[in-house]
């Protein structure tokens, strides 16, 4: 159990911080990027939660507790093993449980004929915005698999998470039949 008795610390007012193995980067170091975009990512679900109930927001309270995990995961360099002794590693059944939601809700949806342009409702407009956000941390985490040891997990846990924000998100817009759809240079000539 986490308990936080002090909120500051001092410790990072001459830019840097403890990754969750002790050592010191700067805060800007990729993989403070990485996390720290992942939690950007929880921000902006949590916003999409102020409109959503029922079964797509217990959805989202998954995804936000997940999240914590990712971002767990990420702030300790190296892949993780089952030998591994305590740290906290994002699981291939945590992308597993993402597939079969997609799976389910994209069954209730139309096959799109164009691309959707977010909108529509309140839960769908914020939900478009955690997917831009979250492939925003996918982006960065690939970066930094490129350079350091990361889960695959990891990297597939947040590509995974982004298909099932836009699903959720034109399910949220009444099975998609309010879904924005672009309209290929409809204004080039107004």
């Amino acid at each position: 159990m986490v308990r936080l008795t002090r909120i500051y610390t001092r410790g990072g007012d001459r830019g840097q911080t403890s990754l969750g193995d002790g050592r010191r980067v700067a805060k800007h170091h990729l993989r403070v990027e990485a996390y720290g975009t992942v939690d950007e990512a929880n921000a902006t679900i949590g916003l999409a939660r102020l409109h959503t109930g029922g079964e797509a927001d217990a959805m989202l309270a998954r995804v936000q507790n997940d999240l914590f995990d990712l971002g767990a995961d990420l702030c300790r360099p190296g892949e993780g093993s089952a030998e591994e002794d305590s740290a906290l590693r994002v699981l291939d059944a945590q992308v597993e449980r993402l597939e079969r939601e997609i799976d389910r809700l994209n069954a209730e949806l139309q096959p799109l004929s164009s691309f959707v342009l977010p909108g529509g409702t309140a839960a769908s407009a914020h939900l478009h915005l955690a997917r831009t956000v979250t492939r925003r941390a996918e982006r960065l985490v690939s970066a930094l698999a490129e350079r350091e040891a990361v889960n695959p997990a990891a990297l597939r846990y947040l590509n995974r998470l982004s298909d099932h924000l836009f699903v959720l998100a034109r399910y949220l817009n009444d099975r998609g039949t309010r879904d924005v759809l672009w309209r290929p240079g409809r204004h080039r000539r107004e």
